[in-house]
């Protein structure tokens, strides 16, 4: 059960934050969410899909795996790609709202949370340490981030450019697999907008983000691939 508090360097000033990778703090997920701001970084190594979130709405997601609790890039509890998605990044760090703005709040039943190992959140004088200060930094853009991912996802409706998608997956093996229930952007129906249409998405700065989920669609080789090395159990 997660246990968010506002973060403050008076009862927190040991805290520290476990930064390994590995399915016992956490990192054993199927996708993690992402916004437009990050697609140029998340394209060149997971494949973004769009999934329905808690709320209803629609999300875009880096996908990491096939089923609940598979992620493919978990590989001797080390994550097995440069660059680690801001939403997985930030744990246990979250956004909270005060009445002076946006502050940091913390999960302190998160696995990630010591107070014995890992970096320090506070140093001795109780000053921000550069840790805190680039999570500092990433919640900002997360905020930011998902902040204006309405809009986009309302252009994208607009234009009837989210369509379903299915793989089917052959192993080297012989076995198959099959993957759906996500979204994509329809190709044929971009290449059917007109120039008025075209050059408003541009201007609004999403032309480049729509471009750059169907080049991470490019992944899915790897992911299959990624999968098809491990034993039929574990698929």
């Amino acid at each position: 059960m997660p246990r968010h508090v506002l973060l403050n360097n008076t009862e927190h000033r040991d805290l520290r934050v476990i930064t390994a990778r590995g399915a016992a703090y956490g990192d054993d997920v199927m996708f993690s969410l992402t916004f437009p701001a990050e697609f140029r970084s998340v394209q060149a190594h997971y494949p973004i899909v769009f999934g329905q979130a808690r709320d209803g709405s629609v999300a875009a997601l880096a996908l990491f795996g096939f089923r609940e609790k598979q992620n493919l890039f978990l590989v001797d509890d080390r994550w097995d790609a440069l660059y680690l998605p801001m939403m997985v990044d930030r744990q246990p760090f979250l956004i909270g709202a005060s009445p002076t703005g946006k502050v940091i709040h913390i999960d302190l039943d998160h696995p990630r949370v010591s107070n014995t190992t890992g970096e320090r959140v506070f140093d001795e004088q109780g000053a921000n340490t550069q840790f805190l200060q680039r999570a500092g930094g990433m919640l900002a853009a997360i905020d930011e981030g998902v902040a204006a991912m309405p809009a986009f996802f309302a252009a994208l409706q607009e234009h009837d450019l989210l369509e379903g998608f299915a793989v089917d997956i052959e192993f080297r093996d012989g076995a198959k697999q099959g993957f759906e229930g996500f979204n994509t952007i329809g190709e044929d129906r971009l290449r059917q907008l007109g120039p008025e249409a075209l050059d408003k998405l541009h201007r609004l700065g999403y032309l480049q983000s729509i471009y750059m989920v169907i080049a991470s669609l490019s992944n899915f080789r790897d992911l299959i691939d990624r999968a098809g090395r491990l034993d039929a159990s574990q698929r």
